[in-house]
């Protein structure tokens, strides 16, 4: 009987596991961004539904479709929010809830004979899955990208009270900001101009201060530039 080199198993369990990880463990990178794949990945049934199906009232490819649309929306109900999307969890179950029910609908309309109820049902579940995208669509490039950069202050360096970190920070936050304050709102949003200006104003002299201070008080400028921030994402609201 051949016996087995056991270091020699040991060191490839070993590599294999170290290869391995990277897949299974959430990438920093990742973590910042404003994306669930799950969500992008059902537009690829959505898309035909809506821009080709649906017009053309082609009722067999929309009872076709039902099968994709069944594993597309189970994969987004098990999906996790990145962590810089955390606050908007809440918003984002009722969204999942929502789109469920209008799945359900959709399925159940797939199932039987009635070709406006399917159109219907068609219909609304393109409006749940536009809904759930708007809750984690950033509404502007330039405050998401502010936003990656605060999301790391806040969460990582301030909790290890790393002002070092903060400070070289606080130089790209303003930056940031900066560019918030020259952004143009999208058509649908212009009468928010006035509290948008308003607020990214106050953002970006909250990041000046923040840029300025001394470690005594870093965190609380950093508190400081974290609510203002808040205020700014309400006005989208």
């Amino acid at each position: 009987m051949k016996k087995t080199n056991l270091p020699v198993v040991f060191t490839l369990c070993v590599l294999a596991l170290v290869l391995t990880a990277p897949a299974v463990a959430a990438s920093p990178a990742q973590e910042t961004e404003s994306t669930v794949p799950e969500l992008s990945a059902f537009h690829e049934v959505i898309y035909p539904i809506w821009h080709t199906a649906y017009p053309e009232k082609d009722y067999a490819a929309l009872r076709n479709y039902a099968p994709e649309v069944k594993s597309g929306a189970e994969k987004i109900y098990a999906a996790k929010l990145p962590g810089i999307l955390h606050e908007r969890q809440a918003k984002w179950d009722q969204g999942v809830a929502e789109l469920k029910k209008t799945v359900d609908a959709y399925l159940a309309a797939a199932a039987g004979t009635d070709d406006a109820a399917l159109l219907a049902a068609a219909e609304n579940l393109h409006s749940r899955y536009e809904m759930l995208v708007r809750i984690i669509r950033p509404v502007l490039k330039e405050v998401d990208e502010f936003h990656k950069v605060l999301y790391v202050v806040y969460h990582k360096y301030l909790p290890a009270k790393d002002y070092a970190k903060i400070k070289e920070a606080a130089a790209d936050l303003t930056a940031r900001a900066g560019a918030i304050t020259k952004a143009t709102l999208p058509k649908r949003l212009e009468a928010k101009t006035e509290a948008f200006r308003k607020a990214a104003d106050e953002l970006y002299l909250a990041t000046k201060a923040l840029a300025e201070a001394p470690d005594t008080s870093m965190a609380a400028a950093v508190e400081i530039v974290h609510t203002k921030y808040q205020a700014l994402e309400k006005v989208f609201e």
